[in-house]
């Protein structure tokens, strides 16, 4: 990796800055964020850089195919439709495993959203890094060409579609109780437009409107989804007074349909070195005998929910829809970010934002979240350090 940098920030980190830096960003809202933050940047080398394009090049060639509403009708038939569906998605995440494979250090994609991810957040923490290591000032977090005001008035742009701020909303479940209300909280200060609970959502006829903190009534012309329908299916206490399956005069900036148009339900037809063996439970000719070498998940889980990491054949047997689920090879992470006290595991998940009338989606941005355990994520990592969620950093 990037050996200057990464041994430059080990010399200057102590613990008193990654305290530091954690206070200043509990400090912006007197809220402190309930995910870890990981203790450095990833320090990405120009070569994985221009792997880690090549990748998502590959992944948003194949979103861009003719035929693909065609090739992924499938996935909303099996879940919910959404009206108002637009032309593209406004939203990619690629995340690719930092892996080994034959002696070469190579990124593998794990998975694909056509969701939002940490956008405003992403930004300020790469901001936090930089005030407490100001070295790091020569590198940057973004891609083609974007700096930090270039970057955040395409955010604004693509969020709000020029609608007026007072009739966009960020939509979410009980945003006040969510993991990601950090982002939240710094998309309303960058751009403006409040976070609403789906169920303080209500429609007259055709138009949806929410009561702002004033209690005026406000009608809502775009909304900034977050809500995943998953989790949202599990709440069967809330009570919803609006209908996601109704047409309503609203734009959606990241229509609900391409969160399951664009999931693990495309990962079986990307073949190619960046790409991992991936076989839909339905399709599958027989089970292999090599178990321990597979994964299986559910399609369209969110957050590592229902991933079987040691698969046993009962476990495939069991599964009842078997279009619901894939088996996927297991990749080797290589730990490749030197900490204090051994190597640390790294999956990089970079962000690209689709404007409506653009003819192609523009990588933006990224998340990096740092591992130490069996798998990557918040939950199986708990008492590591140098572990959680960071920002990778190019050269300029």
């Amino acid at each position: 990796m990037n050996t200057n940098y990464r041994n430059q920030f080990n010399q200057s980190f102590s613990v008193e800055k990654y305290n530091a830096m954690q206070d200043d960003i509990t400090a912006d809202f007197d809220y402190k964020v309930t995910f870890r933050i990981g203790e450095t940047p990833f320090f990405i080398s120009n070569e994985l850089k221009e792997q880690l394009l090549e990748g998502c090049q590959q992944v948003i060639d194949f979103i861009q195919r003719d035929d693909f509403k065609s090739l992924t009708e499938r996935a909303l038939e099996l879940n919910r439709k959404v009206p108002n569906e637009d032309n593209h998605t406004t939203f990619l995440a690629i995340d690719f495993g930092i892996c080994e494979e034959d002696g070469q250090i190579v990124p593998k994609l794990i998975e694909v959203q056509g969701f939002p991810s940490l956008f405003n957040f992403q930004n300020h923490l790469s901001e936090k890094f930089v005030s407490h290591y100001p070295f790091l000032s020569e590198l940057t977090p973004f891609l083609n060409g974007l700096n930090q005001e270039s970057y955040l008035a395409l955010i604004k742009e693509v969020i709000t579609n020029n609608i007026p701020i007072e009739n966009v909303i960020l939509l979410e479940i009980e945003p006040e109780k969510q993991n990601t209300k950090i982002d939240f909280y710094y998309c309303k200060q960058d751009i403006g437009i409040p976070f609403v609970c789906v169920t303080e959502l209500y429609e007259k006829g055709n138009q949806m409107f929410y009561k702002n903190d004033k209690g005026e009534e406000i009608q809502v012309k775009r909304i900034y989804n977050r809500v995943i329908f998953d989790e949202l299916d599990l709440r069967t206490d809330l009570q919803l007074n609006f209908d996601f399956s109704k047409r309503y005069d609203v734009e959606w900036a990241g229509h609900p349909n391409w969160f399951f148009r664009i999931s693990k339900f495309i990962l079986p037809y990307l073949k190619g070195k960046y790409f991992i063996e991936t076989t839909l439970l339905s399709d599958l000719k027989e089970i292999p005998n090599d178990l321990e070498n597979y994964v299986l998940k559910p399609l369209f889980s969110f957050s590592g929910s229902g991933v079987i990491f040691h698969v046993k054949r009962e476990d495939i047997e069991a599964v009842t829809e078997k279009d619901l689920y894939i088996l996927q090879k297991k990749v080797h992470y290589k730990p490749i970010i030197q900490s204090p006290d051994g190597l640390v595991k790294a999956e990089v998940r970079l962000l690209a934002v689709w404007p409506k009338d653009d003819e192609k989606p523009t990588l933006v941005t990224n998340l990096v979240r740092l591992s130490r355990g069996e798998m990557i994520g918040v939950k199986f990592n708990k008492d590591k350090d140098w572990v959680g969620g960071t920002v990778g950093m190019f050269e300029k």
